[in-house]
Order: C-alpha cells, then sequence, then structure tokens
C-alpha cells in the first residue's frame, strides 16, 4: 500500500511525538538546573540547538531557505515561545516540581480553544469542547489533590507557570497563523536563533554582574549537563519544535494543543521514575481523563483540509 495512504495519520503521530519529547523534558531540566541557573540552561540548550541546525544544513541533511523579512515576520511568535514561555516555565519548574509543572501545562488547550475561536475563526465543535473540558477537568483535579498534599506548590511558582500557559497559548495561535507563510523548518530555525541570542545574553550578562564569567563554562565539565542540554537543545528543541509546527499546520490549534495533556502524562511519569516523586490514585484518575480528551478532542473534529499554504 502506498504510504500517502495513511499521511492523515502523520499529524496525529508528530503530536504524540511531541508529547514525549517535551514531557521528558521537564526531567531534564529539573535535573539540570542543579548545575546551572535558568537562563544560562536556556542559553546553552538553544545554541546547541542551532549549531545542530546549522550542521544539518551544512550536510545537506535538511534545506532552510531564511530572509531577514522571515526573521522579522516571526518576532511575534518568537516572543511568546521560545523567549516568554521557556522564561517562566524553567523559573516555575524551579520553584515547583517536575510534575506540578507539567499539570500546570496541561491548562493550555482550554485558553487556546477560545483563542482560536477569536483569532483563527476555528471554534470547537460541542463534543470537542465536552472532551477538552473533560481533559482540563483531569488535570484541575490532580492539580487539587496534590495541593492537598502539599506536592511542589510554591504561589510564586505558579504564577510564573500561569504566565507559561498564557504565552504557550499564544504560540499556537500565531504559529498556526505562521503556517500560511513559513514552512516548518523555516519556523523553527528562527526560534531556535531567537532563544539563542537572547537567553546567551540575559546569562553572560548575569555572570559578568555577579564577576564569574568564568562560571558560564565551568558547568560544561560535568556530564550531567551535558546530558541535559543535548536533550533539551537537539531532542526537545529541535525535534519538539519541528514536529509541533508541523502538526499546527496540518490540523486546528485546537487540535494541536490538547496534545499538550498528554506532556504532563509523560511528565508524571518521569517525575516518578527519575525523581522518585510519588504517584498517588488521583494520578491515574486524572490520566484516564487526559487521554479520553485528547482522543476525543480529534475524534470528533470537524475534517477541514489544512490551512491553505504559500510557503517560499
Amino acid at each position: 500500500m502506498k504510504l500517502t495512504k495513511y499521511a492523515h495519520y502523520l499529524p496525529y503521530l508528530a503530536g504524540i511525538g511531541v508529547a514525549l519529547t517535551w514531557g521528558m523534558s521537564f526531567t531534564f531540566t529539573r535535573g539540570a538546573l542543579d548545575y546551572l541557573p535558568p537562563f544560562h540552561l536556556l542559553g546553552l540548550r538553544f545554541a546547541l540547538a542551532v549549531f545542530a541546525m546549522a550542521l544539518l544544513r551544512f550536510l545537506g541533511v535538511i534545506r532552510i531557505k531564511v530572509a531577514l523579512s522571515d526573521y522579522i515576520s516571526l518576532i511575534p511568535l518568537a516572543l511568546f515561545q521560545p523567549l516568554l514561555y521557556f522564561s517562566t516555565e524553567t523559573i516555575g519548574i524551579l520553584l515547583t516540581s517536575a510534575s506540578y509543572s507539567g499539570m500546570m501545562i496541561a491548562i493550555i488547550p482550554i485558553l487556546v480553544a477560545i483563542f482560536a475561536a477569536i483569532f483563527l475563526k476555528e471554534s470547537p465543535t460541542k463534543k470537542q469542547m465536552f472532551f477538552i473540558i473533560a481533559s482540563v477537568s483531569g488535570v484541575i483535579f490532580v492539580i487539587y489533590m496534590d495541593a492537598q498534599a502539599v506536592f511542589g506548590v510554591n504561589p510564586v511558582g505558579t504564577v510564573f507557570l500561569m504566565i507559561t500557559v498564557l504565552a504557550g497559548a499564544g504560540y499556537n495561535i500565531t504559529s498556526r497563523k505562521a503556517s500560511v507563510n513559513h514552512p516548518p523548518l523555516r519556523t523553527t530555525w528562527v526560534m531556535m536563533v531567537f532563544g539563542a541570542v537572547i537567553f546567551n545574553i540575559i546569562a553572560v550578562g548575569e555572570h559578568l554582574a555577579t564577576g564569574n564569567i568564568n562560571e558560564y563554562i565551568a558547568p560544561l565539565q560535568t556530564v550531567e549537563v551535558w546530558v541535559a542540554v543535548f536533550y533539551l537543545g537537539v531532542v526537545s528543541s529541535i525535534g519538539g519544535f519541528f514536529l509541533y509546527n508541523y502538526v499546527l499546520s496540518k490540523i486546528t490549534a485546537t487540535q494541536g494543543a490538547v496534545f499538550a495533556n498528554l506532556i504532563t502524562v509523560v511528565a508524571i511519569t518521569g517525575g516518578v521514575i527519575f525523581h522518585g516523586e510519588t504517584l498517588f490514585w488521583y494520578h491515574l484518575i486524572g490520566t484516564t481523563l487526559i487521554l479520553a480528551g485528547v482522543w476525543g478532542t480529534n475524534y470528533f473534529a470537524p475534517s477541514p483540509p489544512a490551512m491553505k499554504t504559500h510557503q517560499k
């Protein structure tokens, strides 16, 4: 059989790939923060991502055509993601826990559904809204139960994570709109470049302000740092963002965003396995609601053609 016969499944498989790569990123981020301050980690993460993509371009593995006008037109996207999103998310993870951070991120789909109806005219169906609400309810239930157990709860950290949620919703909308004129690889490249430049400027500035610029290089002597930065820069940043930009170029923002709830499931699993965080009975109930919500949101989605593109 021809592979093209199954092409309509690719966005959903990509969405699962996004959930796996980004869900595990909470665990690697939390571990790397034991050695690096937040913006230093982000600077190294995106610098490695740019280096890896540049190497792939040089070797001819990938082709990216990008002009100055592309960088300018994609500034709004880069402001949401990675700049605002990762700044607040990394601090939020530092102040809370890997599992709690992952659960907060799962609120994004409900905001995306609202924003998509307003800015993209992609209104979800009633059945989709039911499953979106069911999925988010599962997340809220887990967060509430974790709060009762005093599990990774920090008011300031929660505020930063709420800003992360707003930035994530904004990214979904702007990426969906950007897909009209920009292919996923170009969008991913521009995002990585903005992240590398801005976060490294902040990181170097922090070290200069404290008079210990040598500390910018010193952590690179640690194997754990290299492992975390490689995963976050290559697997999570390049792989994850390429897949997600691809998802948002093929299906609606609401459908794409609901995969964020699968990230919650992966984050909980990663927190339990790698950080010894406790798995409670209510995590299983919440996970069931999340999975049902992801399935229902996509199963009952209308099937319009993907957003028409005019890629250069």
